[in-house]
């Protein structure tokens, strides 16, 4: 069982929790589920650091699950936020700062030429598959199993043993209905693509997936793979959407596309582009944008959108990764991290893979290389689960799953990662044989 002595505040106000919210927590990620034990409450966040409510310290490489490129509290990211809170919470009417956010977007990602601002990842994924269908006048949308997309009826679906075929709903509450026109295929998978639209192109709305996916840990496209499905997109008049709400803004300054080289049509946005407020974004070719209300008939409307504290907050991020441009330094970093991670785990004889794009990245308790959901989930969980609460117990705060991506942020150090990959070094020889 997992260590908890050292956190009995933390147990205290879990235990409390979970009396009024369901599971102690406002979203499962939270919750510890996939490796057990109590989560520590924290008090406060400063740079790389987490503190929790019982005066312990960590190594943060969660970031609020990515928001956090700078780290926390960044001083012109805080500024922005008092500023802003100076002049009200939120109107419901336009403001200046939505402009100044749109236009910096449009600056930095070359697909987008219009984009519209929610509240959440959820929202933009959802708008932008009302899009598609209202622009394309198609119903079909295709998505890939092991990509998340917010918690969407549609789109909560998966495919099972890579079958290609009509998905079936994958939480209670969602109607088979609501996932009768989504089409489940294997990241990856060229063959798979290619039949897919020769089946079915012509009623092909949209595809949707992560370009790099990070909800079943850090998954890397092959080139065939992306190039493939664009061209496929292209000659079926099917809207290419890509899901950059983690990666956006994070493994290049103009998002995964610009790293990888493929534009999509569409492309939907979160976490960084808020720095760290409820935030989510949606955009892309003008003429698929002008579809929406009020300018067309797709409906999409938020009584928050574009709010004043959220707007400032993304705005001084976005502009300070334009002005520091520290993607080289946190390619640097994350490199280190993984190669000392490889290291660690190489000298203990404890298989693992360890993929990264930029500063995301996974270990995979995994003999096989992972490049799909299937070779994902071949993964040692239970391995995984001791690994995390043995880091933990060393001041190093990981994602509790082994299918989330870890972020190194700007505030990280080369000394803090030394410091990980020797707390790894310490842990990996405890994982050397099953438990």
């Amino acid at each position: 069982m997992p260590d908890t002595s050292s956190r009995p505040n933390s147990q205290e106000q879990f235990e409390r929790a979970c009396r009024s919210i369901p599971g102690g927590v406002n979203s499962p990620a939270r919750a510890f589920g996939a490796v057990g034990g109590t989560p520590p409450f924290i008090q406060r966040g400063d740079g790389p650091f987490l503190f929790d409510i019982d005066g312990n310290q960590f190594i943060d490489f969660v970031g609020s699950w990515g928001p956090h490129i700078l780290g926390h509290r960044h001083p012109a990211v805080i500024e922005a936020i008092k500023n802003a809170l100076e002049t009200g919470t939120s109107f419901g009417a336009p403001t200046v700062a939505e402009s100044d956010l749109a236009e910096l977007v449009v600056e930095l990602v070359p697909s987008v030429e219009k984009v519209r601002m929610v509240s959440s990842g959820t929202e933009a994924t959802m708008s932008a598959i009302r899009l598609a269908r209202g622009f394309t006048g198609r119903s079909v949308v295709v998505k890939f199993a092991g990509c998340y997309h917010g918690h969407v009826d549609s789109l909560l679906v998966q495919a099972g043993s890579g079958a290609l075929t009509l998905g079936t709903p994958s939480s209670p509450g969602v109607p088979a209905g609501c996932t009768a026109d989504t089409l489940v295929l294997s990241y990856n998978d060229v063959a798979m693509l290619r039949q897919a639209f020769e089946e079915q192109g012509d009623l092909l709305a949209a595809v949707i997936l992560e370009p790099v996916c990070g909800n079943m840990g850090c998954v890397i496209p092959t080139d065939e793979f992306l190039r493939t499905l664009r061209q496929l997109c292209t000659d079926h008049g099917t809207v290419l959407i890509f899901d950059e709400v983690m990666t956006g803004f994070r493994v290049d300054l103009g998002c995964a596309q610009t790293r990888l080289g493929v534009t999509p049509d569409l492309t939907t946005l979160g976490k960084i582009i808020g720095g760290g407020m409820p935030v989510g974004a949606y955009g892309g070719r003008a003429e698929i944008m002008d579809a929406v209300s009020p300018v067309g008939g797709v409906y999409q409307a938020g009584t928050l959108s574009g709010n004043p504290l959220a707007m400032a907050s993304g705005l001084a991020t976005l502009t300070q990764l334009r002005q520091t441009n520290p993607y080289d330094q946190l390619e640097h970093l994350a490199s280190q991290l993984q190669q000392g991670l490889l290291k660690a785990a190489g000298d203990a004889g404890v298989p693992v893979q360890v993929n990264r794009v930029g500063s995301m990245l996974t270990l995979f308790f995994n003999e096989h290389p992972v490049t799909d959901l299937q070779t994902a989930t071949a993964s040692d969980t239970e391995r995984f689960s001791r690994w995390f609460h043995a880091m933990l117990d060393r001041g190093v705060y990981l994602p509790c799953s082994q299918f989330e991506a870890l972020f190194v942020s700007a505030a990280h150090t080369p000394e803090l990662i030394d410091q990980t990959i020797a707390a790894a070094s310490a842990v990996m020889p405890l994982l050397s044989d099953p438990a």
